[in-house]
């Protein structure tokens, strides 16, 4: 996949299928508009996501502003790179794209990414004050020479899936809500870090990741987990917190105990994957109350993955 900031930069000749929007967690909505424009390979056209690098709903008060996100824009980058997409294209969302009149921006799609195809969902706006809307993709797909595919929202039972449902449920604790919505496993990636070595002190080592201020995290404490290091996955049990028991700096760490693995993996990248909740964080009175707890709490992991 090609990252490309700024259609002014978009260099390539070959027609485009595209679709559009901010793709805020990759849930199994946009999963779906993906696999769209993947399907038009075989006419020979180049798939195309069109981003922006801020809301347009919040930047227009049309939405409230969130200031946690469920992907990094570093995550978000790795997890496309998986999806097999041609082009990322990120558009800076600029009074000239907020001004610019719903026929203008299409038909800059038309000729600067030869736009031959574009699947949106059915509640799509864009344009100056969000004046475009479907009716006027399907005028503007005959009279610019592009098809127009308009999917309706999936829907989880009676619910559109959206990432603000998906970020509700992270809030709450919902994990298995939440990676049904997703399509995957909600997950934390980050560099490996050297946290204080106690729990290779108490014989239980741990990673840690540092995540981003701006990364939504599910409520402290305990989860089962899974870690992708080097393309191999791993089976864990995850601290998510400020781990009072040994510090009381307060910074916010993803502590991950990795079952039955003991190898040196300072500074590569993991992804930490959550699967299931299963106690909140807690502070001990010492660091063998601590171990006794941390053993119990691999029971409770390898009983989850042996029912898998």
């Amino acid at each position: 996949m090609i990252y490309i900031k700024g259609i002014d930069k978009f260099q390539e000749e070959s027609e485009t299928a595209v679709t559009i929007g901010k793709f805020d967690g990759i849930h199994r909505g946009h999963e779906y508009l993906i696999s769209c424009i993947h399907n038009k390979a075989q006419f020979g056209l180049k798939s195309v996501m069109v981003t922006f690098d801020q809301s347009p709903r919040v930047i227009l008060g049309k939405e409230a502003k969130d200031d946690r996100n469920l992907v990094t824009p570093a995550e978000r980058m790795m997890l496309l790179s998986k999806q097999g997409l041609d082009y990322l294209l990120e558009l800076p969302f600029t009074q000239e794209i907020i001004t610019m009149e719903a026929i203008d921006f299409i038909t800059m799609l038309v000729e600067r990414l030869h736009m031959r195809y574009l699947v949106v969902g059915d509640d799509f706006h864009f344009g100056h004050h969000g004046s475009g809307d479907v009716l006027l993709l399907e005028r503007l797909s005959d009279s610019l020479g592009f098809e127009l595919q308009v999917v309706q929202k999936l829907k989880d039972k009676t619910r559109d899936i959206s990432s603000s449902y998906v970020r509700e449920e992270i809030r709450l604790g919902h994990i298995d809500v939440a990676n049904g919505l997703l399509g995957h496993p909600y997950f934390v990636w980050g560099e490996i870090l050297h946290g204080n070595h106690i729990g290779t002190s108490m014989g239980i080592p741990t990673i840690n990741i540092v995540p981003p201020s701006d990364k939504l995290l599910p409520p402290f404490g305990v989860y089962v987990t899974t870690v992708e290091v080097e393309g191999r996955i791993y089976h864990g049990i995850t601290d998510v917190g400020t781990k009072p028991t040994v510090t009381d700096n307060n910074e916010v760490v993803v502590e991950t105990h990795i079952l039955d693995f003991s190898s040196n993996i300072y500074g590569e990248h993991a992804m930490v994957r959550f699967y299931e909740y299963v106690r909140p964080e807690m502070k001990f009175d010492s660091l063998d109350a601590l171990k006794k707890q941390i053993e119990s709490d691999k029971k409770r992991a390898f009983a989850f993955f042996k029912k898998q």
